[in-house]
């Protein structure tokens, strides 16, 4: 995913095929393998505010299944694959995004420890082990859409997502109105929408772009696909 050597004069990446800005984000339960659709119109709003910049994308593979004990997959590939990218690339400014169950996959990445509850079904040595703290001067921006709240990973049997400190500053969690999963809503019908909603997009879209130092005028993000995630 664009690494190389090292370039003589490379003008914001160290490295040759080296981007400007990385993309890693989780799709949500049930998506097909990829970003899935509000991963898409989130790449897509932020490229356009890009400018010249180069971007490339990163989607996190895991199974995204009901099951979501596979989850550690996911925390598993994001995290080999930002730690690779800010050793091979480490110009390259990195934003972490995710959709419901991707983006408490994120999150988890970003986590200073391993939760003290663990599922009985989770084997303890196979819990990835918390990123660097070097780390996280790679990352620009963590966006998350639909991340499940205390009161949903409680429902779900897994332990609470933790933001690191050294996140928490680069941090938005976009909650589309009413969303119970990661509100106090009770319309499920909400959890469902972030990919055709371009005000809920384009709210991570300006937190993005600002912390990568993007300017340019706030764009409508519209998606012809809907969401699913649970």
């Amino acid at each position: 995913m664009g690494l190389g050597g090292p370039a003589a004069a490379a003008p914001a990446a160290s490295a040759q095929g080296c981007p400007d800005t990385e993309v890693v984000f989780a799709r949500g339960t049930g998506e097909d393998p990829g970003v899935g659709p509000t991963g898409q119109a989130f790449v897509d709003g932020l490229r356009s505010r890009l400018g010249g910049r180069s971007m490339n994308v990163y989607p996190v593979n895991y199974p995204a299944s009901d099951q979501w004990s596979t989850g550690m997959d996911g925390i598993r590939d994001a995290g080999s694959h930002i730690v690779s990218m800010a050793n091979s690339c480490p110009n390259t400014k990195m934003v972490l995004g995710g959709y419901s169950q991707g983006a408490a996959v994120m999150g988890f990445v970003t986590s200073p420890a391993v939760p003290d509850s663990i599922p009985p079904d989770i084997d303890p040595a196979t819990i990835p082990k918390p990123l660097s703290p070097d780390v996280a001067n790679h990352v620009a921006a963590v966006v998350l859409f639909g991340a499940p709240n205390v009161r949903a990973m409680n429902l779900l049997g897994q332990p609470q997502v933790v933001i690191g400190p050294l996140y928490q500053d680069k941090t938005i969690k976009v909650c589309a109105p009413e969303d119970p999963v990661c509100s106090d809503g009770i319309n499920f019908a909400a959890h469902n929408t972030y990919a055709i909603d371009a005000d809920v997009i384009a709210q991570g879209v300006d937190f993005a772009a600002n912390r990568l130092g993007a300017g340019g005028t706030r764009m409508a993000v519209a998606s012809p696909h809907q969401g699913f995630g649970d």
